[in-house]
């Protein structure tokens, strides 16, 4: 079970990370504050995962 959530939590890093991605360049290509909201939460969130994912034992009280 654990190997699928780490999977999981991959797929998610890389979700986010791609599209904070694509909203920087949108944000660079039209200067849209809600686009830079975009980008930055969904790169916190790609941060917080990367986070999560690195200390899942610790998480999981092992």
């Amino acid at each position: 079970m654990i190997p699928f959530h780490r999977l999981l939590i991959s797929t998610a890093i890389v979700f986010c990370a791609g599209f904070a991605t694509w909203a920087g360049v949108d944000y660079w290509q039209s200067r849209g504050a809600v686009t830079l909201a975009l980008a930055a939460v969904f790169l916190a969130f790609a941060v917080g995962l990367s986070y999560y994912l690195r200390h899942l034992n610790r998480f999981l009280g092992r």
